[in-house]
């Protein structure tokens, strides 16, 4: 079995769960993780991380009803074969999260569009245009 590394954070404004279920599906977008790979149960993880069962079944569950994961009665839970549209969604809010605290970021520094756009350009990789 794949060794599911997930890092719970108390400083982060997120809620456990979330930060769970985020950090599965990262896994599973960079192939860490594939189609039928077993997850750890929801009370072996719970016991890992020292968390709550109610939380890691939240977490579970709402990973379920996104899609990533598959559950079965009896067996566990199990990586979801994945819809590379599901998958570019979910890059993609991820990413407008992270532009939302760099927009911030940029508005409280007194940083103009026209650099962040530079900036982002320059991360990304693209040529001037």
């Amino acid at each position: 079995m794949k060794v599911l590394q997930i890092i719970i954070s108390n400083n982060s404004g997120k809620p456990i769960y979330e930060q769970i279920t985020q950090q599965v599906k990262t896994a599973i977008a960079k192939g860490e993780l594939a189609p039928g790979d077993p997850l750890p149960s929801m009370r072996v993880l719970a016991k890992e991380l020292r968390i709550s069962v109610i939380t890691t079944k939240r977490a579970y569950e709402e990973l379920e009803r996104e899609g990533f994961v598959t559950s079965v009665v009896g067996k566990g839970s199990f990586v979801a074969p994945q819809n590379p549209a599901l998958l570019r969604e979910a890059h993609l809010r991820e990413a407008e999260e992270h532009l939302e605290r760099a927009v911030e970021a940029a508005r409280t520094g007194g940083v103009t569009l026209a650099e962040l756009q530079e900036a982002l350009a320059l991360l990304y990789g693209e040529p001037d245009q």
